[in-house]
């Protein structure tokens, strides 16, 4: 008889426990990444000319730079707050100065092919005010031995 109770105590207080609830307000998520990405918002907004850059066939040791060319398409100033890459092979460059509405800007991708063979690929990561808040850019290389 107790042990069915304290089946019963158990299979009631695991159904109540079970019962999900969401009290979070949709506005406590509302943020410029997620909202939907219309130019008729008043955010900054990022556009490359091109996301992806193949160097080709290049030697061993070769140090070879690439401008990933931008435009702020939004109504706000665009701020880019870093630039990473997935490798220290990979230096980066860019504007450390608001890019006005409308205005132009570059990124610049260094890559040094020192130690390096085979195909490379490899992912820049811009992290900015703007819609979207992250854009990756690749590179990519065929590094021969010379």
């Amino acid at each position: 008889m107790k042990s069915t109770i304290l089946i019963l105590l158990m299979l009631s207080i695991s159904v109540i426990g079970c019962k999900k609830t969401n009290n979070i307000s949709t506005d406590v998520v509302k943020n410029p990444a997620s909202l939907e990405q219309k130019k008729n918002i008043n955010h900054a907004i990022i556009e490359f000319e091109t996301l992806e850059h193949n160097f080709g066939d290049i030697m061993e040791g070769e140090k070879l730079t690439y401008a990933f060319k931008f435009k702020n398409t939004g109504k706000s100033d665009l701020v880019i707050t870093s630039v990473s890459s997935t490798c220290g092979c990979t230096v980066t460059d860019f504007p450390n100065v608001p890019i006005k509405p409308g205005e132009q800007g570059n990124i610049m991708i260094t890559f040094n092919s020192s130690g390096k063979t085979g195909k490379q690929v490899k992912i820049i990561t811009v992290a900015t005010n703007a819609i979207p808040s992250e854009t990756q850019l690749t590179i990519k290389a065929n590094v021969k031995k010379p």
